[in-house]
This record gives C-alpha cells, sequence and structure tokens, in this order.
C-alpha cells in the first residue's frame, strides 16, 4: 500500500540527486549505467557503461559495505546511434543474491545504488494505478489514500471559481446543446480530457485486468479488491476494475445524444477556451470549457473501449454491461456512417490529437465488438496489423490483434495462428531493436527523431513482447519485457530515472498543473510512479529549444516544469507503465 513514507522517499530522492551528482547535468557523467530502481533476482542484470575503451574492462559487483560479490569483463559495443555515445556492455545476470544498494564498478567508477529483489515491481504496480486517482476529475482527491500533499478539491463540479463540467455547452457555432460530461481523468498537464487519449488508456489499464484474471500467472491477486488505495476499495470489484470505470463513465458522457444530427458519434475532446497558466488547482480553474466537435476516431475509440467494457462487466454489474454494449453499437453504426470525419481544433486550450487515417481504429473496434458479440460481420474490418512498429493514440491497430490473439475461440484455427504469428514477429522485431542499441530498448525510431512521448513507447512495445511471452511461455520474451523496464529507471543516455520517486536521478519536475513545486513551492512534486514523456528529438517547446540545442536524440530531455515536449505527464504514458508493472509483478514473470 502507497503510504506517507512513500511520499517521504519521492522528497529524499530528489534531495539525493542533487546531492550525489550536483543537478542533473552531471547526472550523465556517471559512467556506469544502470536500472536505479532494482533488478529481478532471477532475471536479467544488464549494465551500459560509457567509455571510450576499444577493449574490454573489468567489472565487479560491490554490496553497500563494499565486498565484491561478482565479477566479469565488460564487452565492447561501439558507438550507439542515438546518443552519440561510445559504450560497453555488462551482464551480471548470474548475481541473484537479493539485497540492497549494490552498485557496479567499472574502471573505478561506481553506477548509482540499486536492488536486487524479489519482487522489485511491487510498489510501482500500485503507484502507476494510483497516478489515476490523483489525476481524477469531478470527486475530491481525499488524503486518506494520497497524503495531505495531494489532497485537493474535486475540479470541475461548477464550484466557484470553476464553471463546471455537467452542463458544458459545444464550442460555439459547432452544435446547439451541452453534455454532462463530468467525471474521467485529467489528459495531462493540463485540465482537458481527449476521447482518444482517454481511450487507449483505458483499453490498457482493463487489459491489466482482464489479463490478470484471464492468462495462467497473470496476477489475479495483485489486482483484486483493496490493493489499491482508492474510494472503491472493499466493493468486491478489482480496485483496477474501478478505477477504469471512472474514465469509461466519463467517455460515454461524451457520445453525442439521440435525437442529434450525429447522434451515436462521440465528441473528440473537451478543455478550456484557452491554456491555464502553471500552477493551478483543477479546482481553482476559472476559466469555461467547451465540447469540441466529434470525429471519428473518437466515436471508434468509445465503440472500442464499451465492447471491452461490455464484456467485462456482463458478471459484475449486467446494467452497467448493457449500457456500454448499447453505446459500442450505437459508436460503431455512427462511425460507419460517417467514416471520415476529422479531428478539428477549435479555439485553443488544448491538444490536438488529430489523426487523418482511421483504418486502424475500424479494426481496433472491430476486433473489441467482434471478441464480445461474436457477431461475424465485424470480422470485415479487421485488418493484420503490424506490431514490429508498436502503438500509440493515433496507431492503435496492434491493439485489435493483441486481443484477438487471447480470445481466439472466435475464430478459425488459421486465423488464431495468423494473429499469434504476428503478435509474436512484432516481438521478435522489437527484442531484435533492442539488441541492437548499446542502451537496450525496444523504441528504435526509423526515422532518426525520438518522439514527443518516447518514454512511454518503451512500455507500449514490451507490452507486444510480454504478450508474446504470454502466448509462447517462451522465457527470451518475458526476459526482454523485463529489461526493458531498465532503460524506464536509468539505463539510458542520461543517467536519468524517467519514473517520478524511482531512482537516484528521478524525475521531479514534470510538466503539470498542481504538481508544479518548482513553479511555486506551495505546490507538490509529482508523487511515485509518474512517468515524463522523456527525450524529444524535434524539441517542440521553448524551454528546450532554448536549453538543449545540439542533442543527440536521446539526450534531448531536460527535467523542468516549461519543458512540456520531454517532460509533461498524461493517462497514456502511465496506463503502458502501470500494465508492465503489473505484468513485472505478476507471478509467470516472477517464475
Amino acid at each position: 500500500m502507497a503510504s506517507i513514507s512513500r511520499v517521504l522517499s519521492v522528497v529524499l530522492a530528489v534531495v539525493a540527486s542533487l546531492t550525489l551528482t550536483g543537478g542533473p547535468s552531471a547526472a550523465a557523467d556517471v559512467a556506469v549505467r544502470v536500472n536505479q530502481h532494482a533488478y529481478q533476482w532471477n532475471g536479467p542484470k544488464h549494465a551500459t557503461v560509457v567509455t571510450d575503451s576499444t577493449t574490454p574492462l573489468s567489472w565487479q559487483l560491490t554490496t553497500s559495505a563494499g565486498k565484491v560479490v561478482a565479477h566479469g569483463k565488460t564487452k565492447v559495443y561501439g558507438l550507439d546511434e542515438f546518443s552519440g555515445d561510445h559504450v560497453h556492455l555488462v551482464d551480471f545476470s548470474r548475481a541473484t543474491r537479493v539485497g540492497e544498494r549494490y552498485r557496479l564498478v567499472v574502471g573505478g567508477v561506481a553506477s548509482f545504488p540499486f536492488d536486487i529483489a524479489k519482487r522489485p515491481y511491487e510498489q510501482l504496480r500500485e503507484d502507476a494505478f494510483a497516478y489515476f486517482y490523483h489525476n481524477r476529475s469531478g470527486i475530491e482527491i481525499d488524503a486518506a489514500y494520497v497524503g495531505a500533499q495531494y489532497a485537493r478539491p474535486a475540479g470541475h463540479l461548477g464550484v466557484a471559481p470553476n464553471q463546471g463540467d455537467t452542463n458544458v455547452p459545444c464550442y460555439p457555432g459547432s452544435c446547439d446543446y451541452s453534455l454532462d460530461v463530468r467525471g474521467g481523468w485529467y489528459d495531462a498537464g493540463d485540465h482537458g480530457k481527449y476521447v482518444v487519449n482517454g481511450g487507449i488508456s483505458a483499453w490498457q489499464v482493463l487489459d491489466a485486468y482482464e489479463r490478470a484474471v484471464t492468462v495462467s500467472g497473470g496476477g489475479r491477486a495483485e489486482i483484486a479488491d483493496g490493493t489499491l488505495r482508492i474510494p472503491e476499495a472493499g466493493n468486491g470489484i478489482s480496485d483496477v476494475l474501478d478505477e477504469a470505470r471512472w474514465e469509461v463513465e466519463f467517455l460515454l458522457r461524451m457520445q453525442v445524444p439521440a435525437g442529434q444530427a450525429l447522434a451515436g458519434m462521440a465528441h473528440h475532446k473537451m478543455h478550456d477556451d484557452a491554456w491555464t497558466g502553471i500552477p493551478m488547482r483543477p479546482d481553482l480553474d476559472p476559466r469555461p470549457r467547451y465540447l469540441q466537435l466529434p470525429s471519428t476516431a473518437a466515436t471508434l475509440n468509445l465503440a472500442a473501449v464499451a465492447a471491452r467494457c461490455a464484456r467485462l462487466w456482463k458478471k459484475l454489474d449486467g446494467t452497467f454491461a448493457a449500457k456500454c454494449r448499447t453505446a459500442a453499437e450505437r459508436a460503431w453504426a455512427a462511425a460507419v456512417a460517417h467514416p471520415a470525419m476529422y479531428a478539428q481544433d477549435l479555439g485553443t486550450g488544448g491538444g490536438g490529437y488529430g489523426d487523418g487515417d482511421v483504418t486502424d481504429e475500424f479494426s481496433w473496434a472491430a476486433a473489441e465488438l467482434f471478441t464480445t458479440t461474436g457477431r461475424a460481420s465485424y470480422k470485415a474490418y479487421l485488418e493484420p496489423a503490424d506490431l514490429s512498429e508498436g502503438f500509440y493514440w493515433g496507431s492503435v491497430a496492434a491493439l485489435g490483434d493483441l486481443t484477438l490473439a487471447r480470445f481466439h475461440n472466435q475464430l478459425s484455427r488459421s486465423e488464431w495462428r495468423a494473429v499469434r504469428d504476428r503478435v509474436v514477429a512484432g516481438a521478435d522485431a522489437l527484442v531484435a531493436d533492442m539488441k541492437s542499441q548499446g542502451y537496450a530498448n525496444p523504441y528504435l525510431p526509423r526515422d532518426g527523431h525520438y518522439a514527443w512521448g518516447s518514454a512511454s513507447a518503451t512500455p507500449n512495445s514490451a507490452f507486444i513482447i510480454a504478450s508474446a511471452f504470454d502466448l509462447t511461455g517462451k522465457q527470451k520474451y518475458r526476459d526482454a519485457a523485463l529489461e526493458s523496464m531498465d532503460y524506464l529507471f536509468g539505463r539510458n543516455a542520461l543517467n536519468q530515472s524517467y519514473v517520478s520517486g524511482y531512482g537516484e536521478q528521478a524525475s521531479h519536475n514534470m510538466h503539470h498543473r498542481f504538481w508544479a513545486n518548482q513553479a511555486n513551492a506551495a505546490y507538490p512534486n509529482p508523487p511515485a510512479g509518474a512517468l515524463a514523456g522523456g527525450p524529444n528529438s524535434r524539441l517542440e517547446d521553448p524551454k528546450a529549444q532554448e536549453l538543449l540545442q545540439g542533442c543527440k536524440p536521446a539526450k534531448c530531455y531536460v527535467d523542468h516544469i516549461d519543458s512540456y515536449s520531454t517532460n509533461e505527464v498524461t493517462i497514456n504514458w502511465n496506463a503502458p507503465l502501470a500494465w508492465m508493472a503489473l505484468f513485472a509483478d505478476s507471478p509467470s514473470a516472477r517464475r
């Protein structure tokens, strides 16, 4: 369970990082790059060493008391393209003794300390899922669940100065009605709520639950009622499912009501009429909020998530399940009738989330509806996915294959084999991408640029690799999925843990309007378990442009609240982090 001690650990980690390294710029000078959090005792343990040496170097693994417990020679890798670093690799997987504050020493240079643990991601599992409760809209965030530092009044319920989300009108001139769209999760560092981002995020949280209860050793006990600190704990329903429902109900409210010209479609998003400043607690936001025009992409996101909702709640809450199924089928019919209604931005105050190709959304929604209903008519919309490219909110074809691969009872044997083979082939390509880089990472951008939210591509890709493990039982996929986590916790070009509260050099100045301590000391730093966006080599904000000119793609990151293009947080980045934390802490991955 989360505790006040966990909150304190975030503060101590920040202080320690500054004390040990002299600040973020000095962190990259610690040449031995490790997972600063922990390695699983019976899992892979790898590190990367920055050095100009062209011959192997000696390494030692030392305890907190300085005792050498393992040693060997580095393997020369050479130039890592995306960082510009010349590196060596270290494999110390044979070290399995559980302990705290180990260090890896190479050429007299020691890494940051790290643990070797039986369950290194047990706490992260809770912290990563807790991110969503912290960012709920329309409910008081209670100190009993998050501690006094993170407690706040409910946002956007119409209590002054809020204008509220219970009667939100369409953007002027776009339609003539208002909707009650309270609830849901704030999308990112702003107070907007977006259906395409909410859709993939809710889907991944739901998938975490569904994997846990359907895959042998998937972690059923780890997602049981009472495993998260949320108001719904104790109601007899999985807390992960309870958390997902908070967003699903918002998505349902975004559907155009019967009697309107676009009935059944979903509004693309809703947000303020202009960007608010930082800091800004949600309940203090004074700006008017508007519904943006419906889009086909948003409508298909709603169809996919609502179809899964109907499946998962069927035996838990038949009334809610039926409501979800009706919404899914209405959304599907509306999308078929309006297949090319693309997102438009009206005014400012929110991200665009534009998408000019919705073939992948049709395939994803069809896969979910087919799995839930068994109706063969949906199969005509299924498109084979290339899972080697991973997925994100704007490219979701892989999600359909991932669902079909797990629930193959509706498919013929040959159809299921084709889906399974695509998942495994995608995983193989992603594992190869990991091995081709000096800082093992299943994310390898083909265009040479690290994209906005690049850190989230790591757990999204690991999701596919982990799914191949579920399908085949092959240890190489489990090991690769676990190793991918190392990148997020410091085995990267900046020696930076991109997860708040985890690691000696952890991000803590994320772009967020409430977790805004850097802007105003009266506001808190992020709680533990929030994933930063990570390197973005296109430098898409003024602070990045000021500080990062000439950076190598893997190094285009700064832990600063003003760098929204490298250091924002979002629900669709934390959703794959939570999914992977649950996978890593599940019995199947710990064996």
